[in-house]
C-alpha cells in the first residue's frame, strides 16, 4: 500500500503551500470535546485564570482536525500538537537534529540498529513514565492503528526493543536518516495508557511537551497552560496558550492591533496591512513547494515531449506574483536554495520557453487547441486558473475539475493532471521518496521512478548525517529524483506569520514553530 499523504497539503485553497528562502541564512465547532476545566477567560484579555500572565493568543489557519498525532500526522498542524507532545529529537536552526526526550543515541557499527537514550524522570501529564516502552508502542501504533497517517513514514523501522529509558529500533535497512525522520512531524510521543483510547486521545491529547490542555473545543479553540514536568520547562517563559482557529482572514490584522490575539499565521495578502499596523512580520523558514502533478502512465503525458511542453510552459513567477503577493519564490526542486539538500546542478533545467514548449507539441503531432486535459482538484483554486492560462498560451485546453473526493482517485493514481502542495519534512530523504519513489504519495505516476533514484536514496541511507560526503550524497539523490517526469515544480510561499511586540522573537528552525526562550510582556 502506498504511504499515506501525511504532510502533503492537496491544493491552496486561500493560503497557497508555504516555503521560505529564509534557510538559505541557515544553510535550512462548537461542541466541546474535552473540558477539563471551568472555561477560562476570552481571548481578548490579559491573563488567564492560571497563575502567571504571560499568555500567548495565536490564532490559526491550521487549527488541528485531529489531536492524536497519529492521525494528524506530519502535516502543517503537527506545530499546533507540538505544544502538547514531544518527540525523541527535535530540529535546531541548521535544520538537524538534536536531543528531546531522548537525550542521546547511537548506532551499531552496521548502521541498522539505533538505541535511543530517555532522559530520567520524564512523564507525561497523566502521570505515566516517559520511558521506553512509550517509545515502543508510541511505534508500534504509528505503524498499525488503521487511521495512522504514519505508517509510510517508519518503514524503516522493524521492531523495537524496550529496556528502561534504552529504546532500541532494529531497522530493515542501513539508515542514519532516524534522528531526522523521528523529530516533532513524525513521532509525537502520546501516553501510552491514554493512546490506548485513540477516540479519547483524539479529544483529550495527553503529551509531555511543554504545555497542557486545559480546554478543548474541537474545531474552535484550545486552551493550555505551561507543563512544570516538561524537561525543558525552565526556557519556557510562557504560562498559558489560547489557540483559537482564525477568523475570516481580513480580521486576523485587526485582531493582532487591538489585542485579541498576539500572535497569527497570516496569508501573504495580509502582510503589507500589517506592517502598515506596526507588527512584526517575519517568515519562518520551512520546505514548502507546490507542483503540476503528471501521470505518465496515461495519454498524453506518455510521450516525453508533451512532458517538456507543459515544463516550459510554465512561468513560475506569475505564481509568485499572484498568489503569494511577491513573498514567496520560484522553485524547481523540492529543497529551498541553501539547504543541504538543494541541488545546484539541477536549477533552472526547464526555462520558461512557450515558444519551445508550442515546437515540442508540434512535433509531438499536436496542433493548437487539439490536445485537451482535464485538472482534477479538490475545491476552488487560483493556483488552477493559472496553469489553465499559461497553458492555454501554448495551445493546450484545460478544464477544471472540483472533485471534493479528490483524494480517492489521487491516491489510487487514477487521475492525469492534478495540483499538489507539500510542507517537506524534517528528513530529506523521506521528502525524496514521497515525491520520487515508486510508493510516493506525490508520485502520481507510481510504480514509476526515475532511473538511478532507488540506489541513490540508498547511499544516502547509508551515509552518517556527519559525513564530510553527506551533502554531496544528498544532492546527487536530489538530481535523480529531479530527472522524474511526473513533477513539474511551479513556486513557494512563505511560512508567514506576525506578532505584536509582546511577543519576542522566535527560533529559526526550519519548518518549526519553537517556543523555547520565547517571552511575552504585558503590554501588546
Amino acid at each position: 500500500m502506498p504511504a499515506r499523504p501525511t504532510n502533503l497539503r492537496p491544493q491552496l485553497r486561500g493560503r497557497p503551500a508555504r516555503r521560505a528562502r529564509g534557510l538559505r541564512a541557515t544553510a535550512l465547532g462548537t461542541a466541546v470535546a474535552a473540558l477539563l476545566v471551568p472555561a477560562l477567560t476570552a481571548c481578548g484579555g490579559g491573563t488567564s485564570s492560571a497563575t502567571g500572565n504571560a499568555t500567548l493568543k495565536w490564532a490559526s489557519s491550521y487549527f488541528p482536525a485531529h489531536w492524536d498525532p497519529v492521525v494528524s500526522g506530519s502535516g502543517a498542524q503537527f506545530r499546533q500538537l507540538s505544544l502538547v507532545y514531544a518527540s525523541l529529537t527535535r530540529t535546531d536552526e541548521e535544520g538537524k537534529p538534536v536531543p528531546d526526550l531522548a537525550e542521546s543515541w547511537k548506532y551499531n557499527d552496521k548502521g541498522d540498529r539505533i538505541t535511543f537514550t530517555l532522559r530520567p524522570g520524564q512523564k507525561f501529564s497523566d502521570g505515566e513514565p516517559v520511558d521506553a516502552a512509550a517509545v515502543k508502542a508510541a511505534v508500534e501504533r504509528a505503524q498499525k492503528q488503521k487511521n495512522s497517517a504514519l505508517f509510510g513514514d517508519l518503514t524503516s523501522i522493524g521492531s523495537v526493543e524496550a529496556k528502561g529509558l534504552e529504546a532500541t529500533l532494529n531497522l530493515t535497512q542501513v539508515d542514519y536518516q532516524i534522528p531526522q525522520l523521528l523529530g516533532q512531524r513524525v513521532l509525537q510521543i502520546a501516553s501510552p495508557k491514554a493512546a490506548a483510547d485513540p477516540a479519547r486521545l483524539d479529544r483529550n491529547p495527553v503529551g509531555a511537551g511543554p504545555f497542557v490542555i486545559e480546554q478543548l473545543i474541537p474545531g474552535t479553540k484550545a486552551v493550555l497552560k505551561k507543563n512544570p514536568d516538561y524537561w525543558d520547562a525552565e526556557n519556557i517563559h510562557i504560562d498559558n496558550v489560547e489557540l483559537v482557529s482564525a477568523p475570516d482572514a481580513s480580521t486576523v490584522v485587526s485582531g493582532l492591533r487591538t489585542g485579541v490575539y498576539n500572535f497569527a499565521d497570516i496569508e501573504p495578502s495580509q502582510a503589507d496591512a500589517a506592517e502598515k499596523a506596526g507588527l512584526d512580520v517575519f517568515v519562518q523558514p520551512g520546505f514548502n513547494a507546490a507542483n503540476l502533478s503528471l501521470n505518465i502512465n496515461k495519454a498524453p503525458f506518455d510521450d516525453d515531449r508533451v512532458v517538456d511542453a507543459v515544463r516550459h510552459a510554465v512561468d513560475r513567477e506569475e505564481f509568485v506574483q499572484k498568489l503569494t503577493f511577491g513573498h514567496g519564490e520560484a522553485t524547481d526542486q523540492p529543497f529551498p536554495e541553501g539547504y543541504v539538500a538543494y541541488d545546484p546542478e539541477s536549477e533552472d533545467a526547464y526555462p520558461y520557453d512557450p515558444a519551445k514548449a508550442k515546437k515540442l507539441l508540434a512535433e509531438a503531432g499536436h496542433q493548437p487547441g487539439d490536445l485537451k486535459l482535464t485538472l482534477v482538484i479538490p475545491s476552488e483554486d487560483p493556483q488552477a486558473e493559472i496553469v489553465q492560462s499559461q497553458l492555454a498560451a501554448v495551445g493546450i485546453k484545460v478544464t477544471i475539475k472540483i472533485d471534493k473526493n479528490w483524494a480517492t482517485p489521487f491516491f489510487a493514481k487514477d487521475l492525469a493532471f492534478s495540483l499538489y502542495s507539500t510542507t517537506g519534512r524534517d528528513s530529506a530523504v523521506q521528502t525524496l521518496t514521497a515525491h520520487f519513489g515508486p510508493d510516493g504519495p506525490l508520485n502520481l505516476s507510481s510504480p514509476y521512478e526515475p532511473d538511478g533514484f532507488e540506489e541513490a536514496v540508498a547511499e544516502v541511507r547509508r551515509t552518517p548525517l556527519d559525513s564530510p560526503d553527506y551533502a554531496e550524497t544528498l544532492q546527487a539523490a536530489t538530481r535523480a529524483g529531479l530527472r522524474s517526469k511526473a513533477l513539474v515544480f511551479t513556486y513557494s510561499s512563505p511560512n508567514l506569520f506576525a506578532r505584536t511586540t509582546s511577543v519576542s522573537a522566535l527560533p529559526k528552525n526550519p519548518g518549526h514553530i519553537d517556543w523555547t526562550g520565547v517571552k511575552i510582556s504585558g503590554a501588546n
